[in-house]
């Protein structure tokens, strides 16, 4: 696990950063420390998954405040927060926010390592998920134009017939430019296929 995943621990206190660069690395954890979050987004973090192990108090940006930086900037990298003065509305804020944690010092090792834990699974599943639809895209932007405008329409719950209609075609052009794409797009069924355009559709109605 020392090589395939690392946390980041972002502390102005020495001692602590200490402390919980040690800790980690009792279960077999690598860890970086960071003072404040200004050094922390002066890195270029490495492409393996990760998450932050980050004091609410810091100097300069404070936790909470760093936690909106990273999503304005679409740094997706799951948070475990400590505190030592925490209250109800603060740590509200942090777990709406996407926070997996949100650890009030003193607080149990136990506790701590099992937040980072499940932030590390948390964000291998993220990739994982980005992976497959980076893929996804790929086969979609291999279709032509035509065949991603049949593939849409099928996603919708258009009929062949239906399709055929719309795009001023005939119904026998429309059942093979349905078969091409199903097949470009690895689809075993139509299930799967509607599940494919999906997952590619989801980021780019987002984005917009």
């Amino acid at each position: 696990m020392t090589a395939a995943s690392l946390v980041f621990v972002i502390d102005d206190d020495p001692s602590v950063r200490s402390s919980l660069k040690f800790l980690l690395s009792t279960v077999g954890l690598q860890a970086e420390t960071f003072d404040s979050a200004d050094s922390f987004l002066r890195k270029e973090p490495p492409d393996i998954p990760s998450c932050l192990v980050l004091d609410v108090r810091l100097p300069g940006l404070s936790g909470l405040d760093f936690q909106r930086e990273l999503a304005t900037r679409n740094i997706c990298i799951p948070i475990v927060f400590l505190t030592g003065h925490g209250d109800i509305p603060m740590s509200v804020r942090a777990m709406k926010a996407g926070a997996v944690e949100f650890l009030t010092k003193p607080f149990r090792d136990q506790d701590l390592l099992d937040a980072v834990r499940v932030a590390l699974d948390r964000d291998r599943a993220r990739r994982k998920h980005d992976e497959q639809v980076a893929d996804f895209r790929q086969r979609f932007d291999s279709l032509t134009s035509r065949e991603q405008e049949v593939v849409s329409m099928v996603v919708a719950g258009m009929l062949n017939k239906q399709i055929a209609a719309e795009l001023g075609t005939a119904e026998s052009t429309v059942k093979v430019q349905r078969s091409r794409a199903m097949e470009k797009m690895q689809a075993a069924s139509l299930a799967e296929l509607i599940k494919m355009i999906e997952k590619v559709k989801a980021p780019l109605e987002k984005a917009s």
